[in-house]
């Protein structure tokens, strides 16, 4: 079972660990520039840091819960700014557009659980166990 919980970590991670590199692409900031995202050449590459920090925390289970509030630090604000469904016009990418608002929402929700319950077994850390 404690391998089950280690498959959830790595997948759960791989989304933060490949996105925080397109962070520090031209294109990539001139995308969320583009979104109305101010001093994107400053805001992306952090929101990139914060992704790669976090990812590897959790995938490591050491120091999951600061990695947990990384995760939920970079993904509200992502979440809002490049996913705002209810202004597009278009109706593909409106779809589009929820969908992937949604998909941050659901991951939301893991680091909200990763917040409170820690990473488990097979975790650097010492504090595996729910908090009470």
């Amino acid at each position: 079972m404690q391998f089950i919980v280690l498959a959830g970590r790595f997948f759960y991670s791989l989304i933060f660990l490949f996105a925080a590199l397109g962070h520090f692409s031209q294109p990539t900031i001139a995308y969320a520039a583009s979104q109305g995202v101010p001093m994107a050449n400053v805001l992306v590459p952090l929101s990139g840091i914060m992704a790669l920090v976090g990812g590897l925390s959790i995938l490591l289970g050491y120091k999951s819960r600061w990695g947990a509030v990384l995760i939920i630090m970079f993904l509200i604000p992502v979440t809002i700014a490049m996913h705002n469904f209810w202004a597009v016009t278009d109706p593909m990418m409106k779809q589009i557009q929820m969908i992937m608002f949604l998909k941050n929402v659901s991951m939301l929700g893991t680091a909200l659980m990763i917040l409170h319950f820690g990473t488990g077994p097979l975790s650097l850390e010492k504090d595996k166990g729910v908090r009470s």
